[in-house]
């Protein structure tokens, strides 16, 4: 199966280092980057593009941000299936609770060490199919440094 991953961060640094940890993982991944969610609306809306299995959305992003564009995502019948992970600096458990309640899967902190960044994109990659709810509930206890707070794949989906 063809796994496809799209990423929404304004920072070329952090996208750079996301990438490459996909292409050490799995030089097979196809990952899309956009710089902020007008481009994430764009890249979904593109009919030539396959659809990504999952969304790695950044908070802080200038132009339309990632609430905005979660918010959006989680409004349209065509895209509100697709699984977002918010991927952030920030640890800010009211932001987790907010990203939960507007339905993201899950609200994770970007991972200090390349290393771990590395580990859990494996693991989501291995995962990405149905198992992926199950696979990031186990990240709480491993990477103590992240929040992770997941939510509900029924109310999501």
């Amino acid at each position: 199966m063809e796994k496809i991953f799209l990423l929404a961060d304004d920072d070329a640094d952090d996208t750079e280092l996301f990438c490459e940890a996909l292409e050490q993982i799995d030089p097979s991944i196809i990952c899309y980057c956009a710089t902020d969610g007008k481009k994430v609306l764009e890249i979904l809306q593109n009919e030539t593009l396959k659809k990504p299995q999952v969304i790695f959305l950044d908070i802080n992003m200038p132009g339309m941000d990632g609430w905005e564009c979660l918010k959006q995502l989680k409004d349209s019948e065509a895209f509100r299936h697709i699984p977002v992970l918010i991927y952030s600096t920030s640890n800010h458990h009211k932001e987790a609770d907010h990203a939960l309640e507007m339905g993201a899967l899950c609200f994770f902190t970007k991972p200090t060490y390349f290393k771990e960044l590395k580990e859990t994109l494996g693991v989501l990659a291995a995962n990405v199919d149905d198992s992926l709810l199950e696979a990031i509930s186990h990240f709480n206890g491993i990477h103590s440094k992240k929040v992770f707070a997941c939510g509900d794949v029924n109310k999501i989906l």
